[in-house]
């Protein structure tokens, strides 16, 4: 399955609503230094849809704040 996301990195309350047109919305608290905010957006995206880590992958957008996710069923 492929999902848009948007991602709202330093945000005080990190969670995940979801918008009008179909896509994610994720607030993370993490900055998008380093890779820190990617690594939590898997994270958060992983636990939020009950899979593994390795399950969640970043299509297109890896430096975007509107990124392509593909998670494996």
């Amino acid at each position: 399955m492929k999902i848009q996301v948007k991602v709202k990195p330093n945000s005080k309350k990190p969670g995940i609503t979801e918008e009008e047109d179909g896509s994610l919305l994720v607030r993370l608290k993490s900055l998008p230094v380093d890779g820190k905010a990617n690594k939590e957006l898997i994270q958060t995206l992983a636990k939020h849809f009950g899979v593994a880590k390795r399950d969640v992958t970043i299509v297109v957008g890896n430096t975007s704040r509107t990124k392509i996710i593909a998670i494996a069923d």
